[in-house]
């Protein structure tokens, strides 16, 4: 049987979206200066923010709709991340392989995010 989930930093999804935004963090140094503003900011911004959404929905599983509402917010930022690696690609910012590398990992956080969704009864209590 596995350890118990004392808190969001245990959860697995939560591990592998913040290593993965922490890449993009690393990754987005790398940009040009042009892009401070714009693409940089808001890859590291919608990366960033699956984290503290799933931070957030952890303290309000006392109401399953807000858990499983910040849980949404955390698969819609997933999702505009995966906007922008696009975006990151397709300006000649990343090459194909790491787009590919970190899409599928966002693809695998939406897919956890979405199965703690369906069993948001497990996680949450009243």
């Amino acid at each position: 049987m596995g350890t118990a989930i004392k808190s969001f930093r245990d959860l697995s999804v939560y591990q592998l979206a913040f290593s993965t935004a922490m890449e993009i963090f690393h990754l987005t140094k790398e940009f040009p200066m042009e892009e401070k503003y714009s693409l940089t900011d808001q890859i590291r911004r919608a990366s960033r923010s699956i984290c503290s959404n799933i931070a957030e929905g952890w303290y309000k599983r006392r109401y399953p709709a807000a858990f499983i509402c910040k849980l949404t917010d955390s698969i819609s930022e997933a999702a505009e991340t995966q906007t922008w690696l696009e975006f990151s690609l397709n300006c000649n910012y990343i090459d194909k392989n790491k787009y590919v590398e970190l899409f599928e990992k966002y693809e695998h956080i939406i897919a956890q995010l979405l199965t703690m969704e369906k069993k948001s009864d497990s996680f949450c209590y009243k």
